[in-house]
């Protein structure tokens, strides 16, 4: 990864510096090398490559090489280094000066952001160990009272004995998602993040978290609507199902008085826009500025079964999205409930497939 961002800067400083010497060489032939511009022009260059590349070295060679090119081919005498034309030493000085000051500023701007995304990134972790850590004791207590009960009574009647056993296989189906959503935390808050991404039917993605969100919640009626032609994206197929059965789980355990669900498929613009809708309350204006951010662990709203799951599982959402190169937004709609939104990139054949505008 070193190697590529050092590559990535040498390629640049290069790009740079040549586009700046066929400016310069330009303006050389419409003012016949009276050319007052070349000091600018590079000047400006060290500028942009002390601004976009790391450390001081691309800023201070490229200042040095700047200084030559003015000298030796934009004053006169032309193709010639002479360390003895007045205001040379100045222009270097002020060249070397220039690629200092820009690259010790951003290097300083490098660090304060690197140091709040640490800070912000160690905030999330501590508020989702918090409140993890305080919602599993409910599922925790009612399985060890439900299997309690199993072990100390032998006589009870079959009905009650099937009650008990899928409350504590509902409750351990609710850690297992928990624990997944908290495994996908921790692998996409890490740095160089690489998914195993291959073409899939998006149809089928749907229909399968569909399936398996059906397993827990039949009772949610659920409209899909989705383009005529089949549509292969490129994705990480678990991730991407997991993100649709958190947003279907999270109508049922937030969307207070939801009685539907749509599914809506839509490729526009080179994207493949993906909507969750409900005809819920809606999202207070009070959260949904914060709402993929993890904290609503701790201030939203608990279920009816004591649960509240609604921030991990969206943050969870938000940090797949955005692995993928997409984008996910939540608004509410006309329906009064909520809408989360989530786009991935689909390039290929989007003229085929694809409405534009």
């Amino acid at each position: 990864m070193k190697y590529n961002k050092k590559l990535r800067d040498l390629v640049y400083s290069v790009l740079v510096m040549g586009l700046s010497l066929a400016i310069s060489l330009r303006m050389s032939q419409i003012f016949d090398d009276n050319n007052q511009f070349a000091a600018p022009v590079f000047i400006l260059a060290i500028a942009l490559i002390s601004r976009f590349t790391d450390g001081y070295l691309y800023g201070i060679v490229s200042s040095v090489i700047g200084v030559f090119c003015v000298n030796i081919i934009f004053t006169y005498p032309f193709w010639e280094f002479n360390l003895t034309i007045a205001g040379y030493p100045l222009t270097f000085a002020v060249m070397l000066f220039v690629s200092l000051i820009i690259s010790t500023l951003t290097s300083r701007v490098k660090m304060q952001e690197k140091l709040k995304y640490e800070a912000a990134k160690e905030k999330m972790r501590a508020n989702l160990l918090r409140s993890i850590s305080h919602d599993i004791r409910t599922p925790l207590a009612s399985i060890m009272g439900a299997s309690s009960t199993l072990l100390e009574n032998d006589g009870l009647p079959t009905a009650e004995r099937d009650d008990l056993l899928r409350e504590i296989n509902k409750d351990a189906q609710w850690l297992v998602r928990v624990t997944e959503n908290l495994l996908s935390v921790t692998k996409f808050s890490g740095d160089n993040v690489i998914l195993k991404k291959s073409d899939e039917v998006v149809e089928e993605i749907v229909s399968s978290a569909i399936v398996k969100f059906r397993k827990n919640q039949a009772s949610i009626p659920i409209t899909v609507t989705k383009p005529s032609e089949i549509l292969l994206v490129p994705m990480d197929a678990v991730l991407i199902e997991q993100v649709l059965i958190n947003l279907l789980e999270n109508v049922v355990a937030h969307g207070e008085k939801a009685t539907h669900i749509w599914v809506n498929i839509e490729c526009r613009n080179g994207q493949v826009i993906f909507r969750v809708a409900d005809d819920g309350v809606g999202i207070p204006p009070s959260r949904r500025a914060h709402i993929f951010e993890g904290c609503e662990l701790q201030q939203g709203p608990k279920t009816q079964d004591g649960k509240r799951n609604m921030g991990i599982g969206l943050s969870v959402c938000s940090s797949i999205i955005s692995a993928h190169g997409g984008d996910m937004t939540a608004e509410n709609n006309e329906y009064g409930g909520a809408t989360f939104s989530f786009w991935l990139p689909y390039e290929e054949n989007c003229n085929e497939h694809c409405i534009t505008g």
